[in-house]
């Protein structure tokens, strides 16, 4: 299927499609309706109908999507069949987690190396190598890496952002709870754990005064 271009919020849709098809049993029927998704994840039908045809043209009247065939197509999309290289800037306890999740494999990311200002150790648990920040410029120029993962202290991620974009980084995954400023062609990914934290807090609270 030809490439089309695609906005960021479908890219966001996308993995989630991608989860719940995983979850579905062999046993059921090969098969699964735009509709059929759309009920499972509380979506509207006609948007989950326009993402699919986004990323594949295998569904069929009545009869909806081959699974399997789909789950290949969302996920060739959306490249986890090839290797994207990064490096981790912020060696400590989240740097440290993420270094040990062994599950970014399956999503087609590598993570050759981390870096912190103050290394308490030359690798990780699982092996990767981690150097000081001097070593970040000529490690640059030695590996042509394109993706970046912030998990410094807010105050000093502006200043990690602009060491990478000197050195090349054209996307970055933002742990840092801060608002990063970058380029037009740099594209930034924030996980801020505070906002997702204040939705899930209202959500209860929602649900808290519903029962009262």
């Amino acid at each position: 299927m030809e490439r089309k271009e695609i906005s960021k919020s479908v890219l966001k849709r996308l993995p989630g499609y991608l989860a719940y098809l995983k979850t579905l049993s062999d046993n059921g029927s090969p098969y699964i309706s735009a509709t059929a998704l759309a009920n499972a994840l509380g979506m509207g039908e006609v948007q989950v109908r326009k993402d699919l045809a986004m990323v594949s043209d295998g569904g069929r009247p009545k009869i909806g999507y081959n699974r399997l065939a789909l789950i290949d197509d969302i996920e060739q999309f959306l490249g986890y069949d090839n290797t994207t290289d990064a490096v981790l800037i912020g060696a400590g306890k989240l740097g440290q987690a993420l270094l040990g999740y062994s599950g970014f494999e399956a999503y087609g990311l590598n993570i050759l190396a981390a870096f912190d200002a103050k290394p308490t150790a030359d690798k990780s648990d699982e092996g990767t190598p981690i150097y000081p920040m001097e070593q970040l410029e000529p490690f640059f120029r030695a590996n042509k890496v394109l993706m970046a993962i912030i998990t410094v202290p807010a105050a000093h991620a502006q200043q990690v952002c602009d060491r990478l974009i000197a050195s090349g980084i054209k996307a970055i995954w933002n742990f840092a709870p801060t608002h990063l400023e970058v380029p037009a062609n740099i594209l930034v990914q924030n996980e801020n754990m505070a906002t997702s934290l204040a939705v899930l807090s209202m959500h209860l609270q929602a649900q808290i005064k519903d029962k009262k």
